[in-house]
């Protein structure tokens, strides 16, 4: 049954099989470009680091205000 609140029901699905929990794929599935596949979305390199903060933020990184531009690309890649 979907859920009105998940932006994208069958990433939130594939998420949840993959072992997350509901508030973690809730919120990777909520972010603004949630879903989109293809590669269209540039690498973290050439995001700025406002961009980057943002993301780490959408998606709960803990402890972000205190990274740099490379530890929050390895905190959003490895998260």
């Amino acid at each position: 049954m979907p859920n009105p609140s998940i932006k994208n029901e069958e990433q939130y699905e594939a998420l949840r099989d993959k072992g997350y929990s509901k508030e973690k794929s809730a919120r990777i599935a909520n972010t603004p470009n949630a879903g989109k596949k293809g590669g269209k979305a540039k690498p973290y390199e050439e995001w700025t680091k406002r961009e980057i903060y943002q993301q780490a933020k959408n998606v709960g990184i803990e402890g972000r205000s205190k990274m740099n531009k490379g530890e929050l690309i390895h905190a959003l890649r490895n998260n």
